[in-house]
């Protein structure tokens, strides 16, 4: 290939634009030296080109790191965690972002991940597979090393952008459904790889295709991630869709898609799937999971709570985002820098980015010192154009080759010099960005449920401080505090009001309040009451729901008839930290009112398991002889899973080591912590294992999967279990529970003793399973004389759990075990009793005179329904309450 530079005059021809245009806007006196000097900055002296930042690969794992699945991969101690330690979501301070330059070094260029990253060794790259499929003439199955030897390399800037960048701003206004990204969700590599296209087109597409899906390799609780994109657009060149192994001239790192990913310029982040598998050619958008809930922007009437009980918003293609929206950020003065007045330069220059969606290229920059009534431009600096004048040329393992391309795909950097007078006299300094098709960022901010593509007017805000001048960032990423927004918040100024929460009323209308407006007291001032974790879980559901904000425990029920967004607000709440969504949206009046709900406090075990924040073990320690711990989390792997029925599974979960025992005692439960993969909200139920004690290495949860209907939803944590794919991670903790079966009729309640000679355990349903544990140790106790009536009520003979082993059981100890099975929708053959376990049947069989005097008990678990009717029927036989208890 002959790669001599083309002249001046054929690079006007092949870019279309006169290389003699002026900047924006034109050159005056203020383009001094100090600005050529920062536009040169990292490029070659022979072309001219940005080249990549120096790189340090990080060599420690980091101790947040130790604790997840993750816990081989070393990364950047400066980037910014938005979701906790894991999974890894991450920008980097704006500043360090902006100071890099034009290209961005992997270890600080933003991560998006929704789960664990798959691990791949240097030496299987070769042998990596990925498919091309679906409606395609000729399917392929290539390796790496086929992608690299039959197929030419390029390289091109792009610049990536999480669709949800400056969602912190949208999360101040009113709680998303998203986590928080500041204004650092964007980065710019050069990426080698192959052209989408050159794959496509050896596969064939067939007549009727429209769309290219895409899933990775990374193993999720609703599946592997996947999208898709469309057909057309991957098939035309200007569109510049790759498959990239190779970023800044080194190999992928593992959180950027080692070893092959997706590369889609000019759309959200989110369509660039990485460590990719399969590519599917198909006529419809992907059904994937991710692709349908995630990355839209549904109209901002839509609340998360009509969101998530409306699935057909998330079904509509109309609100799926692909083509970024304009945006721009100041990235100097940087937020809490201060400039001194007194010996200051006549002039400040300030900085920051802008960037456009779908190839356009970005036109104009503008700053405005007095909210918008006027506009100056800015100088813009577009890079990107050197590489089209470069010419083609081998670099970084592929061909640069862009004097054709039309399209723009990468961030410029614009910067205006301001007199320091003007500053001192403004309150605020504004930037905006307009494209080649005149979209320009808007003046106000477009809240939706997931909190996308955010992108008004980015403000900095300046105070005058003595000799100072004090500047303020609209927001910080993640949980850090900061920001003229929460500052504006918190004082009592409306951020919706159009006027940034100003007051109304003036060209000089003041900020709200110049002190923050008192703390509203939402709780009763001496009440004590201490509430555990196992406690609020029996109150997540619709029935009396309790929820948590700010550690303390409110009684949902007097709001489920009155509450201005209907029972399902409180209820989506049951058993719940609701503290961001509640301080986020409700006003003063409303906080105001809370106290007369309030109805304790979670104790601070409770309180740290529920944030996911609690004491955790040193990973550098021995493996214990046990593997469960009652102050932290552990974390155990889905083995297997196992269908018992069309709803109930078997989870085999793998411990620490193989010679590891579980560690619950007879009669206790654990809890199981799950997180959503899009909210990162922590689901925790109360679980109690099948398998046995003393079984090593490997412990088995029974699980009755409560899908989605047309109805009702369906169960949180059982769908996520059941979506678990083998070898995933799950968190566990305990024992819990106030009850223990120490052998031979003895146990204690509450920690007090008590001497049991017969026990009727009553159950429905997957509440079999703290009755099963119990009953089985009596059982397999031959010394044990404790006698055991269970009366088991379900809906159909399939439903009825671990039979085949209670029966088993009581063949072998006919003297001391009787079982009682019931049906309410029995077929004709059935043999056992027929009806619900209510006042007949116990009336029948559970007299409390037949189970002779006071040293009988009462075992219970099973749905609410059962649970309630049993104890008003139990009541009435001359059962006591101090004789019951509930699991």
């Amino acid at each position: 290939m002959n790669t001599v530079a083309p002249t001046q005059e054929e690079r006007k021809q092949l870019r279309r634009i006169p290389v003699d245009l002026p900047p924006t806007p034109p050159e005056s006196d203020s383009n001094s030296d100090t600005e050529k000097a920062e536009t040169d900055s990292q490029t070659s002296p022979e072309a001219d080109i940005p080249l990549p930042p120096p790189t340090a690969p990080p060599t420690q794992v980091l101790d947040p790191d130790k604790k997840t699945p993750d816990n081989w991969l070393p990364r950047d101690p400066r980037l910014i965690r938005l979701t906790g330690a894991h999974p890894l979501n991450v920008e980097a301070p704006l500043s360090d972002l902006y100071n890099e330059g034009f290209l961005t070094s992997p270890e600080l260029f933003y991560v998006r991940n929704h789960g664990h990253v798959p691990r791949v060794r240097d030496e299987d790259i070769p042998d990596w597979e990925f498919t091309v499929e679906g409606m395609v003439e000729h399917p392929l199955k290539l390796t790496m090393r086929d992608l690299l030897e039959q197929y030419d390399q390029h390289t091109y800037p792009i610049t990536l952008v999480c669709a949800g960048n400056r969602r912190k701003e949208q999360n101040v206004v009113r709680k998303t459904k998203g986590f928080s990204w500041g204004a650092a969700g964007v980065s710019t590599a050069l990426f080698t790889g192959v052209v989408m296209a050159d794959l496509l087109k050896k596969a064939k597409p067939k007549r009727g295709a429209r769309y290219v899906c895409m899933e990775g390799a990374d193993k999720l609780p609703n599946g592997y991630y996947g999208t898709s994109v469309k057909l057309n657009w991957v098939m035309d060149p200007n569109r510049g869709m790759m498959l990239a192994h190779m970023m800044n001239g080194e190999m992928l790192r593992p959180d950027h898609g080692k070893p092959l990913r997706a590369v889609i310029p000019g759309q959200i982040g989110g369509r660039s799937v990485k460590w990719l598998k399969r590519i599917i050619i198909t006529n419809e958008p992907s059904d994937n999971w991710y692709h349908i809930y995630d990355n839209r922007v549904l109209p901002t009437s839509v609340s998360p709570e009509e969101s998530a009980n409306n699935p057909a918003w998330w079904v509509d293609e109309r609100y799926a985002i692909y083509d970024l929206s304009t945006n721009s950020a100041i990235a100097y003065p940087a937020h809490e820098e201060q400039l001194e007045l007194v010996g200051a330069p006549e002039k400040y220059r300030a900085k920051g980015y802008a960037y456009g969606g779908g190839g356009r290229r970005v036109t104009r920059v503008e700053v405005s010192l007095d909210k918008g009534k006027t506009w100056r431009l800015a100088k813009i600096d577009y890079a990107e154009d050197r590489y089209r004048e470069a010419g083609p040329r081998q670099l970084c393992g592929g061909t640069l080759d862009m004097e054709w391309r039309e399209s723009s795909f990468c961030w410029c950097f614009w910067n205006i010099d301001i007199a320091v007078s003007e500053l001192a006299e403004t309150r605020d300094m504004f930037v905006r960005a307009m494209d080649e098709s005149m979209n320009i960022q808007p003046r106000d901010m477009y809240w939706s449920v997931l909190g996308m593509m955010n992108n008004p007017w980015y403000r900095v805000t300046i105070s005058r401080e003595n000799d100072y001048l004090r500047f303020e960032h609209p927001t910080q990423p993640a949980l850090m505090p900061g920001g003229w927004m929460e500052r504006v918040k918190k004082a009592g100024g409306n951020l919706s009001n159009g006027y940034w929460g100003e007051k109304i009323g003036g060209e000089e209308a003041p900020e709200p309040v110049t002190e923050a407006a008192k703390e509203v007291v939402m709780t009763k001032e001496d009440l004590k009451n201490i509430i555990t974790i196992d406690e609020l879980r029996k109150h997540d559901k619709e029935e009396a729901p309790w929820f948590v904000v700010n550690g303390e425990v409110y009684d949902g029920t007097p709001f489920l008839q009155s509450h201005p967004g209907g029972a399902s607000s409180i209820t989506a709440a049951a058993g719940l930290d609701s503290s961001d969504e509640f301080m986020a949206i409700h006003s003063e009046t409303a906080k105001g009112m809370m106290k007369d709900y309030h109805i304790g406090s979670l104790d601070e075990a409770s309180r740290a398991a529920l944030s996911g924040e609690d004491v955790q073990p040193d990973p550098s320690a021995t493996p214990s002889a046990v593997f469960l711990q009652p102050r932290s989390w552990k974390k155990a792997t889905l083995h297997s899973k196992t269908s018992v029925s069309w709803d109930t599974r078997v989870f085999t979960y793998k411990l620490e080591h193989d010679e590891q025992t579980l560690g619950l005692p007879t009669g206790q439960h654990l809890m199981i912590r799950l997180r959503d993969p899009v909210t990162r909200e922590a689901i925790i139920r109360s679980y109690t294992p099948t398998s046995e004690a003393s079984k090593k290495g490997y412990m088995e949860v029974l699980v009755k999967v409560y899908f989605d209907t047309k109805e009702r939803q369906g169960g949180k944590m059982s769908q996520a279990m059941e979506s678990l794919p083998i070898g995933h991670f799950v968190d566990f903790k305990g024992p819990i529970g106030k009850f223990e079966y120490t052998g031979r009729g003895r146990c204690t309640v509450n920690s007090k003793e008590r001497n049991v000679k017969k026990f009727l355990m009553i159950c429905g349903g997957s509440g079999i399973t703290p009755i099963y544990q119990v009953f089985r140790a009596v059982m397999k106790d031959r010394d044990d004389a404790t006698k055991c009536v269970v009366l088991n009520g379900n809906r159909l003979a399939e439903d009825i759990l671990c039979r085949e082993e209670l029966d088993a059981f009581a063949k072998d100890n006919a003297e001391k075990a009787k079982l009682l099975y019931t049906l309410t929708q029995a077929p004709d053959d059935w043999q056992g009793m027929k009806g619900r376990i209510a006042a007949p049947l116990l009336k029948e069989h559970a007299d409390r005179a037949s189970f002779s005097d006071g040293d009988a008990m009462v075992l219970i678990c099973g749905p609410d329904a059962l649970e309630k009717a049993a104890h008003r029927a139990l009541l009435e036989i001359g059962w006591k309450d101090e004789d019951m208890l509930f699991f």
